[in-house]
């Protein structure tokens, strides 16, 4: 038992709790005395300083403390034992780091903590305020792993619990408290993705950052220095909308390539939780810029920034409080925190409204009248537009929590979330989406150019020209004929134009302002890539045999629809799809230390899950990896279908779609896709046979023929061509007093012939008969006797169904100008945030921020 390193984490979590509420305490004596006692606060702010530098170093020894102990396979440890197991990566254990929900707090802990010693080192003026905020913070998410009792009331949930310890009534324990299993539950076979090691990761920076404008706004009205907290709450702004937004988009990715859904987004309650925080935050960006240029809107961008925070604490409150159970594949269970987080939730809500209220009529308003064609007017149509889309779809999500409102008042609430989530959301966030371009576009001009009432008309003639004729153009030339998705692409179409316009201007200027416009652009490209890719996306895998492939409901609901939209693939027997001829080549399987994928039949299964013998040499491209006898690792959970296509030219292209048996998410299809310059090739499996399960095979038929007999197999036409003895063979190792012979038996299939070649054995006196199996017909063939005196040979013969995969391909017309987009959308962020951070830097330099 390992219980040194487990004790000495659970100390650092008292320690970094105790530290973060010594700093917050600190911290807020340093401000209340900063203006009686400057002396005083100084000290104060020091002694904070230092105590939070403390909590860092706590928080460190934490993390250190929990990778150890699943680094080194600490089964004694709940956590460990429920997220890691033997045959995990390195890669893969620091992804059971943050699978669960201690460590996924852990995780937000550290951000927060490296953001506040940033903060600490680049901005002292604000320190005290800002960091009493951050210390705050801090100690209520440290209090959500602190697994305590205290008052016979639980407070957190500790990732240094012992296995005995959650489980205290399971025999074993009873019988021996010391046990120590030796392998553990390992981490779910879904996260086993490289992009389950960086998303995590960047999205909880997303959410640690958002606590920085925050932090910021509330220190503003704590301090009464309503407007200056702008300035250094801008480029951090900034920075946390595009880490947030790049983690969204690494988990729409993700889902791209390993779920099978066909999309990228289904707005799950999850997803959604993420999504609302980030559209408010970008809409508080945007009051933000306006208010430092024309010091409008200044009341909008403290209720925004205090909106984003919240917003991303009632998400931590849907994912993690068991809500969104029954709503959401993605939430955590529920460990007892619900009460807890909704404390969090309810005191940050509070201490925001209650200063916000005692300060509203102290925050500095303006008394200019904002004109159609101001740019302030369009900032605020676009912020406005950005709310109410954020608002419709965390109203839908929130459904979930009305019932658990009108439950816990006795009543029965029959709400229920939309059957067809996609359907829902999209028919309301496309015209959101539509409006928000439009208001970006026009926005520009007003921000660049000097445009009133007079030449409002002129300044947008020639961009609309310009963007009627492209439109027009790709109209035709991808044959877009819904009326709707000719508004989105009319209206992603402006916006490039039009930022395109302002951007030229603005780069013969100083490139470094054109960051908003680059953002914008790479916004409008994202909508173009999701409308063809959604929109347009095609199902080529046609089933025109005119035969039904299943008669399950499942296939059959919706006027057939599975059915139509499916084919039937026999191993190895080539069907024609569209274009492509597509050929069913087997199962694989992944193995450690080989790159690409082996053949399931080069392994034989051990007694360890993830471990099996090599049946023979294992050679690809050349090089041996492995002897025949070797034992190697294997991802047993995956089985992999190589599926091939061919072009009319004759370009060959192999995918792998997989199918994963998952014990905590039951038979999970992963799709593999084909990426290409104007379309992917999305394919993936709707059914195939279970792996794990044994064949089944009809009872044997017994044929006895002699040499150069024909006689028939499951309506195959077969020949004994030959019998010759044998000296050696792959699996059994013949001595000079051991014979063998092997039969040459040649089936005459419909496309090609094939050879089977079972073998008689008799070894030590014992006699063996190792079957052939020839998988492209289903026939087991096994030589069963030897007649030297009739000249005869017997043989039997099994059959079963034909190895199949059931498979859906679609093509995903210009799916990359969204992915694309992206990166446009992230070098315009990156941009701006250079800018404002610089500007902030030379103010604060001469002491003014």
């Amino acid at each position: 038992m390992h219980t040194f390193v487990g004790n000495l984490g659970h100390l650092l979590v008292i320690v970094s709790f105790v530290t973060a509420l010594v700093a917050t305490f600190g911290y807020w004596q340093s401000v209340r005395q900063a203006n009686t006692l400057p002396q005083d606060s100084l000290s104060w702010q020091r002694f904070s300083r230092i105590a939070f530098y403390l909590h860092s170093a706590a928080v460190l020894g934490i993390v250190i403390s929990l990778f150890y102990i699943i680094h080194q396979h600490y089964y004694e440890y709940h956590y460990a034992y429920d997220h890691s197991s033997n045959s995990l990566p390195v890669y893969y254990m620091i992804s059971c780091f943050w699978e669960g929900q201690e460590g996924s707090f852990l995780l937000w802990i550290f951000w927060n903590t490296v953001l506040g010693i940033i903060l600490i080192l680049t901005n002292k003026t604000w320190e005290s305020p800002l960091m009493a905020i951050f210390s705050l913070v801090q100690a209520f998410l440290v209090s959500m792993i602190l697994g305590t009792v205290l008052f016979g009331t639980k407070i957190g949930s500790s990732p240094f619990m012992l296995l005995r310890e959650v489980f205290p009534d399971i025999p074993i324990f009873q019988a021996n408290p010391n046990f120590v299993p030796t392998d553990g539950d390992g981490l779910n076979p879904l996260l086993q993705n490289y992009w389950m090691v960086i998303h995590p990761p960047t999205l909880f920076l997303g959410f640690a950052t958002t606590l920085i404008p925050f932090a910021y706004c509330i220190a503003g009205l704590w301090q009464k220095r309503y407007s200056e907290w702008i300035r250094p709450a801008l480029p951090w702004s900034l920075f946390s909308a595009m880490v947030l937004g790049v983690g969204i988009l690494m988990g729409a990715y993700w889902a791209y390539e390993t779920l099978s859904f066909g999309g990228y987004w289904s707005w799950d309650p999850v997803e959604n939780a993420v999504y609302v925080p980030w559209i408010v935050l970008i809409a508080a960006i945007h009051t933000m810029i306006a208010y430092k240029k024309s010091e409008t809107a200044l009341k909008s961008s403290i209720i925004l920034a205090i909106a984003t925070f919240i917003l991303i604490l009632y998400a931590t409150f849907l994912t993690r409080s068991g809500v969104l159970g029954n709503a959401s594949v993605h939430s955590f269970t529920d460990l007892g925190l619900s009460g807890q987080l909704l404390i969090y939730l309810a005191t940050f809500v509070a201490l925001a409204v209650v200063l916000a209220i005692v300060r509203w009529k102290e925050i500095p308003s303006t008394d200019k009248e904002v004109s159609t064609y101001s740019r302030e007017f369009w900032i605020f149509l676009g912020a406005t537009t950005l709310c109410l889309a954020g608002f419709q779809v965390l109203f839908t999500t929130s459904i979930p929590v009305y019932n658990k409102i009108i439950e816990a008042f006795g009543a029965v609430s029959n709400i229920a979330l939309p059957t067809d989530a996609i359907a829902h959301y999209t028919k309301f966030q496309l015209w959101f989406a539509v409006a928000i371009a439009v208001f970006s576009a026009i926005g520009q001009f007003f921000w660049w150019k000097k445009i009133d009432k007079s030449n409002f008309l002129d300044a947008l003639t020639m961009p609309g020209i310009i963007t009627l004729m492209l439109a027009a153009a790709v109209l035709v030339l991808t044959n877009v004929n819904n009326w709707i998705y000719i508004v989105v692409l009319v209206a992603a179409i402006f916006t490039i134009v039009s930022n395109i316009s302002t951007l030229t201007g603005v780069i013969r200027g100083n490139y470094k302002l054109s960051g908003g416009s680059v953002a914008h652009i790479g916004i409008a490209m994202m909508l173009i890539g999701i409308m063809y890719s959604s929109g347009y996306s095609k199902v080529i895998s046609l089933n025109n045999t005119g035969y039904l492939i299943s008669k399950e409901k499942a296939f059959t609901k919706d006027n057939d629809k599975e059915n139509k939209e499916n084919l039937l693939l026999f191993y190895n027997q080539p069907v024609q799809m569209g274009e492509y001829q597509v050929t069913y080549k087997g199962q694989l399987m992944e193995a450690r230390n080989i790159p690409g994928y082996i053949k399931k039949d080069l392994v034989a299964p051990t007694n360890v899950a993830y471990k099996a013998r090599a049946r023979k040499d294992i050679v690809l491209g050349g090089k041996k990896y492995y002897s025949k006898g070797d034992t190697l690792e294997i991802a047993a959970e995956n089985t992999y279908y190589q599926v091939e296509y061919r072009d009319p030219k004759g370009k060959i292209t192999t995918l792998y779609p997989r199918q994963q048996i998952n014990e905590q998410m039951g038979h999970v299809i992963s799709p593999d896709i084909k990426h290409g310059t104007k379309r992917d090739l999305y394919t993936h499996i709707t059914y195939a046979p279970d792996p794990t399960e044994e064949r089944e095979w009809s009872e044997a038929e017994k044929f006895t023929v002699s040499l150069k007999d024909t006689f028939y197999i499951n309506d195959f036409v077969a020949v004994l061509d030959n019998v010759t003895r044998v000296t050696s063979m792959e699996e059994v190792v013949l001595t000079s007093s051991d014979a063998a012979v092997k039969a040459n038996i040649r089936i005459l299939g419909k496309d090609r012939n094939y050879e089977a070649n079972p073998t008689f054995v008799i070894k030590d006196g014992m006699i063996g008969r190792p079957p052939e199996i020839i998988e492209d017909l289903g026939l087991k063939i096994a030589f069963t006797e030897v007649n030297p005196k009739e000249g005869n040979f017997s043989f039997t013969v099994n059959t079963t169904q034909k190895d199949y995969i059931i498979m859906k391909v679609l093509e995903k017309p210009f799916i990359n100008v969204l992915w694309i987009g992206t990166l446009v959308l992230v070098l315009g962020f990156g941009m701006a945030i250079v800018r404002r951070y610089n500007e902030f830097a030379k103010m604060r330099d001469k002491g003014l921020a």
